[in-house]
């Protein structure tokens, strides 16, 4: 089936041109990722696509029978609405049937409430509840009464991803999904069951990632958009990246053959008299054609930075027993490290373990609670976070960077510009007398990380670097870091990168556990699936793991769960079903938590001053049991077995 036919699209932002003339075809079952450098026009495109903006000039047809979900950058949502009413905004048969449910449940509603039960057998409505279960809690969005204009910048990300997901769910409907950076604000484990969710999934897709791993799990043909022109490349990211070094290699070969015929028909051009015959004229319109098209391919500048790197003394930064909770959330207990030189660190763990408070830490831009933090003297750090560039004032980017420093130091002893170390990081001449303003979101991601590196720091922090960063920029940040010789620590959830570069894992566990594994996230990956082979085929719990244990580890509990029973007196409702799901989990937790504070507490090894900390938690953790037990049995008496 034929889904969408782009004809000769052209699209300029302000006097940029993005895409000129480009034509392309999607079809049913199409998985495409659509890639090119920073501020080409790759958001605008999918908009277009999308409905969202309008092309100056060219064709675009959608099929009728064709349904279009779109995942922004920028999601808009009903601010003073909760999310599951966020969720259930849809006007679709199925959505609107559950949302009519819950409101004569709510209301009591018993004469309405037999007919709605019918209905959602008929529409297999209840299947669908169990879809968007999965989809929640796979995306880890757990507070259903949350308001949607309370929640941070990738609890939106991760609610507007899980309703393009929820509405390609529905029936057997002709789905094209249409995702702009769906990837950042995920971890590891979210990447990897949205990869397979689409894999899965018969819906044909269209999306722009800077995800290498996710893009070649889930796609099988690459759109690219270079000066303007767009290309088409069947298969995965290793066979576009060998065509388009084949077509690189070309577009040189070509480009020498125009620059010496310029040359021949530029001398031509200057010997000819001002009076014009008719055949000089027709030479002289094709010395222009000619003169086009030698300057319309730039080499990439192949300039290699081996950088001059501040020296960075024995000192370098040293953790001992630090400790930081927020309330009841323990992010670090006790975590004891030393770093040595030129050490290249990758950080994972879910969101919400505490990855940024620790680096945060590291940084004195927030205190922990007791422990001391001892940094060498002579270290410069240079910390990539993810607020953003901060720029006071509007400047051209050429000007921003020469406020850091006009020339970047080698190891050779010669210098490069700032110009320069533009080019490097894909500024072309005319972009560095840009406004910053003016720049893509990408373009000023770029730039954030340039004016970090471009400080020369010995110690680089580096927390979700490759978020909106174009594929060609992380090949130079991956060069840059492969050769630098300071210390690094990285918080990414891009695989491909953090295989490239970490020789070690910290491994955020939660609950304030850390480990330390030797190897990288794919290396942690199999050592995670070894131990849980083994475990399942009847070995110990206690498998020899390859990490070093950083904090003060608990042993497992293992929890004995409840025996459900179920008289089916009542079908429990969408939010019940949910917060049912939840209190399986919060449950054995508490009880966890319970008999961990008690062991503590009984073995006499807590400092004192902690002594009424603990037996206060253990006092909220008791109320907290006994309330969710009693609303666990009292919604289990409904739940369907």
């Amino acid at each position: 089936m034929h889904y969408v036919s782009v004809e000769n699209l052209t699209k300029s932002f302000v006097e940029k041109p993005l895409f000129t003339d480009i034509s392309f075809n999607i079809e049913q079952g199409d998985k495409i990722a659509l890639v090119a450098k920073n501020g080409a026009g790759k958001t605008t495109l999918l908009r277009v696509l999308a409905g969202k903006d309008t092309a100056d000039s060219g064709k675009l047809w959608v099929n009728k029978d064709v349904s279009v979900s779109f995942l922004d950058q920028n999601p808009q949502f009903e601010e003073d609405k909760t999310v599951l009413e966020n969720i259930l905004s849809y006007d679709h048969p199925v959505i609107n049937t559950v949302r009519d449910y819950e409101l004569a449940m709510e209301h009591h509603d018993d004469a309405h409430l037999t007919e709605l039960m019918g209905k959602m057998d008929e529409l297999n409505a209840w299947g669908f509840e169990n879809t968007v279960k999965e989809i929640l809690s796979s995306l880890n969005i757990t507070d259903l009464e949350q308001l949607a204009g309370s929640m941070s910048g990738g609890q939106r990300k991760r609610l507007s991803l899980a309703k393009v997901l929820i509405d390609i769910s529905f029936g057997e409907r002709n789905n094209f999904l249409i995702l702009d950076e769906p990837t950042n604000h995920l971890d590891f484990e979210m990447i990897e069951w949205l990869a397979e969710f689409l894999s899965d999934n018969k819906t044909t897709l269209l999306l722009v990632t800077h995800d290498r791993f996710f893009l070649d799990l889930v796609c099988n043909e690459i759109i690219e958009i270079d000066n303007q022109q767009l290309y088409i490349h069947r298969g995965d990211f290793t066979n576009y990246l060998l065509r388009k070094i084949e077509r690189d290699e070309a577009d040189a070969s070509s480009l020498d053959k125009a620059k010496n015929l310029y040359r021949k028909e530029l001398a031509w051009m200057r010997k000819q008299p001002k009076a014009r015959t008719t055949k000089s004229k027709s030479r002289q319109d094709a010395f222009y054609e000619v003169e086009g098209k030698a300057n319309a391919y730039k080499a990439d500048d192949k300039l290699q930075l081996h950088v001059k790197m501040t020296r960075i003394g024995g000192k370098i930064l040293e953790l001992k027993k630090v400790q930081k909770a927020f309330g009841d959330k323990v992010i670090l207990k006790s975590f004891d490290y030393t770093f040595k030189h030129r050490e290249r660190i990758g950080i994972i763990g879910k969101n919400g373990v505490g990855k940024s408070t620790f680096l945060n830490i590291i940084m004195d831009l927030e205190k922990a609670d007791s422990g001391k933090i001892n940094t060498g003297e002579t270290v410069v750090y240079g910390y990539f976070h993810q607020q953003g560039l901060d720029v006071k004032e509007d400047k051209r980017v050429i000007e921003f960077v020469k406020d850091i420093a006009e020339n970047f130091p080698l190891a050779d002893g010669t210098k490069v510009s700032a110009g320069q170390f533009l080019q490097l990081f894909q500024f072309t001449p005319e972009q560095q007398f840009t406004y910053i303003s003016k720049l893509s979101g990408g373009e000023k991601k770029r730039l954030q990380l340039l004016s970090i590196l471009f400080k020369n720091p010995n110690f680089l922090i580096l927390d979700e670097p490759t978020n909106d960063l174009d594929l060609v920029t992380l090949a130079v940040l991956e060069d840059f870091l492969e050769q630098y010789q300071g210390c690094v620590i990285i918080v990414s959830h891009d695989r491909y990168f953090m295989d490239k570069l970490v020789d070690h894992l910290f491994v955020f566990e939660g609950g304030g556990v850390v480990n330390d594994f030797p190897g990288n996230y794919t290396e942690w990956r199999i050592d995670e699936a070894r131990k849980k082979k083994a475990i399942q085929s009847g070995g110990s719990k206690q498998q020899e793991s390859k990490g070093t244990v950083l904090t003060a580890t608990p042993e497992p509990v293992t929890i004995n769960k409840k025996q459900e029973t179920s008289t089916a007196k009542r079908k429990l409702s969408f939010k019940e079903k949910f917060e049912f799901e939840n209190l399986q989990k919060e449950v054995p937790e508490l009880e966890k938590e319970k008999l961990e504070l008690n062991e503590k507490l009984l073995s006499g090894s807590a400092p004192y001053d902690e002594l009424n900390k603990m037996i206060e938690r253990i006092g909220e953790v008791t109320k907290q049991l006994e309330a969710k037990e009693l609303r666990w049995l009292e919604l289990s008496e409904f739940a369907e077995q």
